[in-house]
């Protein structure tokens, strides 16, 4: 692939609902650019970016995929994007590499909860949108009603860019209004429609600007210059957001998606500069995408291919990183060889002679450098913001079926686990119990899924298993003795330490406030490491230890029988002392759950989540039915699928995410801590 300046590069990702169509979008984008010969199909498992046999199969995206190509002398990288909500890390990471959003609406079901939460994200990230709104060839669609939805639900300056000739079958093209070309072949009302929606267009561009605000309210129009200029000025900087609409399966609408990219859409020169931290001096820096300057990058997606190993993807903010070189992981200070660097179109990739500032590029085989590590120039490294994955919130035991499973389960999960930050697995060091982790039943099920055909591996699931968690209220104080003499070499160590509470999503603060030597540092470390290992295991019912201060103050040594593992042991012990006086208590997931239910079923469904300890937060209408969004603690959400059915007469729907953690209500915590020690009592005796 020819090499190419940041002026000239656009980096586009695909967000919307399940099912609106964004993989066959891109396909037809890739077709009408000259890209592929001939379009694929989802149901034919076709495309060039639901590629693994996994999407084959379930007939959905699974995992974001990089397509690159040339349209118009600019290039082009599309991050496309899993719809369903369950996979939210794919989106957060593309995110960190965008330029500006595609959000893909179907003409059929309208803003669904997915549209929402793709837009609204990328508005907190602060990258430009447009709308296209899709499959307007299908039975029932109707623009005017999505169009109208566009709106209201975000922003007046929503504004339509072209709009179709044509109905479902007889869907024939799409006429553009900042260009006005295809006006003439409109009929008079149709013609007066467009001409309103011009207006439209031209007073919220008019708008973003003073001076041209004055000469548009004194002529009552802007000349076609002035609109195209101010046009692409205004969505740039976010403050219009065009939308377009068309058919993906049809090739409608597709030129002037394409056309709309590369002229109005932002480049990485475009966008405002991102901020770093310099490591040498700890100072921050706003870094601007720039050929000039000092390598470094953000790694914000990996790969697990059959050939070539584990795939980095990542994006130059600032330099270039030619191939057969090395850069600098400045998250875990290590230097890393790079052979060939590449772009990727699905699966198939494209051979970069070198990655350059506000490109997208690939390298493979990279030996320490994961998901969210900077990477940069190891004189000057600068270290960008971490990439912030939501914790999962759902778990479930995991079992080999075979021992010849149990020989292959390790490396399948180490891969899957690469790929997707949001997937975690653990093992409980009391029970031997392999838990997976999730952001919910379709992201564990998928990725399953996917250890078995692409792995080979088959795994029995146990009950789910609520990620419980425990902190504290107030503060501990305690001291720990560890005195061990067995005719050998003795062990001693004393700790003194307290414990105080931090804000809830801190996870752990560590910190040395010995004086005079009393403990020497290196086994200071080591105190460090021993409060780490009890972490793991909370003294009310052995759940992960999170949001607390630990502070080591005092202590003693013996000249002789002083060693790592003896304050290591000591730490460990004053912890959990320290735990059991500071008002320990237990922590639940909260999950944000978003209902669209009938009216008639408002009361019903409200008291429904009231039963389970929810907290409704708001209502919007929507068309006969209501969006529901509530707060309700994950141990509540199991099966709630079933009486949303029942009450609802099957036309409800909810989606989940998880929102934050909170304490459990003592009456419940004592009946968890129960049964986790019974459990364990049970294990124990096995």
């Amino acid at each position: 692939m020819a090499t190419f300046e940041a002026k000239d590069i656009r980096n586009i990702i695909l967000l919307g609902h399940s099912g609106s169509g964004k993989t066959s979008l891109v396909e037809s984008m890739l077709y009408k650019a000259g890209a592929i010969p001939r379009m694929g199909k989802v149901a034919d498992g076709t495309t060039v970016s639901d590629y693994n046999e996994d999407e084959k199969d379930k007939k959905h995206s699974a995992s974001s995929s990089l397509l690159s190509f040339t349209y118009n002398s600019k290039k082009i990288n599309v991050i496309d994007i899993p719809g369903y909500t369950d996979f939210v890390g794919e989106m957060i990471g593309g995110l960190r590499a965008a330029d500006a959003c595609i959000v893909v609406v179907n003409a059929t079901g309208g803003i669904e909860i997915g549209t929402e939460r793709s837009y609204r994200m990328a508005m907190e990230k602060g990258v430009p949108c447009i709308f296209f709104i899709n499959m307007l060839d299908k039975e029932y669609a109707d623009y005017d009603k999505c169009f109208d939805d566009i709106k209201k639900k975000f922003r007046k300056h929503c504004v339509a860019v072209d709009v179709p000739v044509g109905k479902e079958s007889d869907l024939k093209d799409v006429v553009n209004i900042v260009s006005r070309k295809g006006l003439d072949t409109l009929s008079d009302d149709d013609k007066a429609h467009a001409k309103m929606l011009g207006d439209e267009l031209a007073e919220a561009v008019a708008e973003t600007d003073d001076a041209l605000l004055e000469k548009y309210l004194d002529k009552g129009e802007l000349s076609a210059e002035e609109l195209d200029k101010a046009f692409k000025k205004a969505v740039v900087k976010g403050d219009v957001t065009p939308i377009l609409c068309g058919s993906a399966a049809k090739g409608v609408g597709i030129k002037e998606l394409l056309d709309m990219i590369v002229n109005y859409l932002p480049s990485p020169a475009d966008r405002p500069a991102v901020e770093a931290t310099k490591q040498d001096t700890s100072d921050k820096t706003s870094v601007a995408v720039k050929e000039n300057g000092p390598f470094a990058g953000l790694v914000f997606k990996t790969l697990s291919d059959p050939f070539l190993g584990q795939i980095s993807i990542f994006k130059v903010f600032s330099g270039k990183l030619p191939a057969n070189g090395g850069f600098y992981n400045v998250n875990k200070g290590s230097r890393e060889k790079v052979g060939a660097i590449f772009s990727l179109m699905g699966k198939t990739q494209i051979p970069m002679d070198s990655a350059r500032a506000g490109d997208i590029a690939c390298v493979a085989k990279l030996k320490d450098t994961q998901t969210g590590d900077s990477i940069g120039d190891e004189k000057s490294p600068l270290k960008f913001e971490d990439i912030q994955f939501p914790e999962p919130a759902i778990s479930f035991s995991l079992k080999p079926k075979t021992r010849a499973d149990e020989d292959k389960i390790s490396n399948a999960i180490h891969k899957i686990s690469a790929e997707d930050p949001t997937f975690k697995v653990t093992r409980d060091e009391q029970t031997k119990e392999m838990i997976v982790s999730g952001m919910g039943d379709m992201h564990i099920a998928m990725l399953l899924n996917r250890m078995k055909m692409r792995y080979g591996v088959q795994v029995e699931v146990g009950t789910p298993k609520v990620a419980y968690k425990e902190t504290i209220m107030s503060k501990g104080d305690a001291q720990y003795r560890h005195k061990k003499q067995s005719g050998g070499a003795g062990q001693f160590a004393e700790v003194w330490m307290r414990i105080e509470p931090l804000q809830r999503g801190t996870g752990f603060e560590f910190v040395n406030e010995v004086v005079g030597g009393a403990i020497p540092r290196p086994f200071i470390v080591s105190c460090e490491k021993g409060i780490k290992t009890a972490l793991g295991s909370g003294p009310l019912a052995g759940f992960p230890v999170v949001d607390v201060k630990a502070i080591v103050y005092d202590g003693k040594t013996h000249p002789v029988d002083s060693k790592d593992i003896a304050f290591q042991t000591a730490a460990r012990h004053a912890f959990k002392d320290s735990m059991l006086k500071a008002k320990p208590v237990l922590l639940e997931p909260i999950m944000d759950v978003d209902l669209v239910v009938p009216d008639e079923c408002m009361g019903d469904i409200t008291g429904s989540l009231n039963s389970r300890r929810g907290r409704v937060m708001g209502m919007e209408p929507a068309d006969g039915s209501q969006v529901i969004k509530a707060k309700v603690p994950l141990e509540e959400m199991y099966k709630y699928v079933n009486e949303l059915k029942s009450i609802t007469g099957g036309r409800g729907t909810y989606t989940m995410s998880f929102s934050h953690y909170e304490m459990v209500p003592p009456n419940l915590a004592q009946a968890i801590t129960e049964k986790a020690k019974q459990n364990k009592k049970v294990e124990e005796e096995d």
